[in-house]
Formats: C-alpha cells, sequence, structure tokens
C-alpha cells in the first residue's frame, strides 16, 4: 500500500505572526478543493499532521473528502528557524540554501538539516509502527522537512535540488511495505497516484 506525503499549499504571510500559526490563504485552500474528489484522496484511511496551523489546515480538509480522523504530531513540524524570525524572501533563500548545503552545520540557530532529518524520520517510522500496511496513509507537513524525508527514503544525499517546487502544495509516494520512494515531488492538482 501507500504512504504519502503532501506539503500544505500558499499561506497568509504576516510578519507579525510567528511562522508556526500562519493560515492556508485563500489560494491555497482553492488548490486543495481541486483535488477533494480524487481517488487517491477519498481512499486515505489515516492523516496525520504537524501540529502547526496550516498543515492542521491541510489535512482537516482532506479528512472532509476522505472521513478518515486527523492526528497530529508535533516532531513532523517544520525545521526550527525561531532564532531568526521571519526573514524577507530573498534572504529567506538564501538561509534555505545554506540549510540544505551545510546539513551538519545551523545557521544563525536554525535547526540543523541533519537533525530535522532524524526528527522526521522518526516520526513518520513511530506512526508506520502502529498503522495497517494495507491501507493508505497521508502525512500532511512541510517542505523543507518533507524534502528530508524524501531524501532519506529515496536513499539520497540531503540537497536543495531535491526540493518541492516553489508554492507549496507537493506530493509524493512511497511504499509501505519498503519505505522506498514511488514518484517524486509533483503538484498537488498533477498528482493521479503512482
Amino acid at each position: 500500500m501507500i504512504g504519502y506525503y503532501l506539503t500544505h499549499p500558499q499561506v497568509e504571510i504576516d510578519p507579525e505572526i510567528p511562522v508556526p500559526q500562519w493560515s492556508l490563504s485563500d489560494k491555497g485552500r482553492a488548490r486543495l478543493h481541486i483535488i477533494l474528489k480524487r481517488d487517491w484522496v477519498r481512499s486515505l484511511s489515516r492523516i496525520v499532521a504537524s501540529d502547526e496551523r496550516k498543515a492542521v489546515e491541510t489535512a482537516t480538509l482532506l479528512s472532509q473528502a476522505c472521513g478518515a480522523p486527523v492526528e497530529t504530531a508535533a516532531d513532523m513540524g517544520e525545521n526550527d528557524r525561531s532564532s531568526t524570525g521571519f526573514l524577507a524572501p530573498e534572504a529567506f533563500e538564501a538561509a534555505a540554501d545554506r540549510f540544505f548545503a551545510e546539513p551538519e552545520e545551523s545557521w544563525n540557530g536554525w535547526e540543523r538539516a541533519i537533525d530535522a532529518a532524524d526528527r522526521i524520520e522518526a516520526a513518520v517510522t513511530r506512526v508506520l509502527a502502529t498503522h495497517a500496511p494495507d491501507r493508505p496513509i497521508l502525512f500532511a507537513g512541510h517542505g523543507a522537512v518533507g524534502t528530508l524525508l524524501k531524501c532519506r527514503l529515496a536513499g539520497r544525499a540531503i540537497a536543495r535540488s531535491e526540493n518541492q517546487p516553489h508554492g507549496g502544495g507537493n506530493v509524493f509516494a512511497f511504499r509501505l511495505a519498503d519505505r522506498s520512494l514511488m514518484c517524486d515531488w509533483t503538484p498537488m492538482e498533477d498528482f493521479h497516484g503512482c
């Protein structure tokens, strides 16, 4: 059976609000509504989300389409960037380049990529230990840690080139039986299964 990892789509960016509390934007919600009747979404038996608001909102919309309950896991959160707070887009992109390029180093107090990779892999492993392998499951989360998880599943080195396309709302799939990557990041509107 299949496991899916879906990143939340576009959010309302507000420098005055802590990033984990950002909500989905109207555009992000509209993108999710496009996929709610897809067979792969309606087949989900379990949805586990990061406890960040945008991930929970993503999971909740999917849950309404398939009837699967939403669980949250704090250790599925995005890489910890609280040391710098909000960064303007250009500064953020430069910081993200460093995050991926130097996974064993902390950039200005950010969680190291290697530590975030260990954390997300452990979170998914813990969830799957209690999951029936013949039932589809979706993890709703974030771009950076999703990329780190994808690298682990594929046996690839951490690299920015593995990152999702800009804007969020991308999905990849993996086999539950052996946790091997089935398909790479795909915009959710274009994803119809692997």
